[in-house]
């Protein structure tokens, strides 16, 4: 009785990770067009939360976004944490139509997948980080809601074997923009 117990809790917390459909955006404002709202020169500014919701660590990016003529985006990412650790990413984002798009960077396990809908963007991939010496895959979800035109709030969920470990909440600012 108490195995059959102990199942049944962990099958409940594993389906409550499950996650909300981006398409109940689809009729909020302003409309998130990756290739509009992601090009030229941007900036990130957030802090990086343990399982428990205490902030860990804060940091600074810069991004600078664009798109060749089929249409595949490409986003240059340095980001600069307070303890002066520096890294580097570099999406490239390909679109698969109907608001969906697949992603890929050098320290993404796999391809991502992204949807866009509305003033919201989710996307799901698999990040392997180091971690004490040793590399560490992360199941992570973004979700992205544009919040004007040029602001963009960003909030990831990380998981490990289903389980949250930390979180990521940052702003996206365009520069230069009119």
């Amino acid at each position: 009785m108490i195995k059959r117990a102990f199942i049944v809790s962990i099958v409940a917390s594993l389906s409550a990770c499950s996650s909300t459909d981006v398409g109940q955006y689809r009729d909020n404002a302003p409309v998130f067009t990756l290739e509009e709202f992601f090009d030229g020169h941007l900036t990130a500014h957030g802090v990086l939360k343990n399982r428990g919701g205490e902030v860990t660590r804060h940091f600074n990016a810069s991004i600078d976004a664009s798109w060749d003529d089929e249409g595949v985006g490409r986003l240059v990412e340095r980001f600069e944490f307070d303890d002066g650790e520096i890294q580097h990413r570099t999406w490239t984002l390909t679109p698969e139509g109907d608001g969906r798009y697949s992603g890929t960077a050098e320290d993404v396990i796999g391809t991502g997948t992204l949807q866009v809908a509305g003033n919201a963007l989710r996307l799901d991939y698999v990040l392997e980080i180091d971690y004490r010496g040793r590399k560490l895959s992360l199941n992570v979800e973004d979700w992205m809601w544009r919040i004007d035109e040029n602001t963009v709030l960003n909030e990831s969920t990380l998981r490990k074997w289903g389980f949250r470990v930390g979180s990521i909440q940052l702003a996206i600012v365009r520069q230069g923009q009119p």
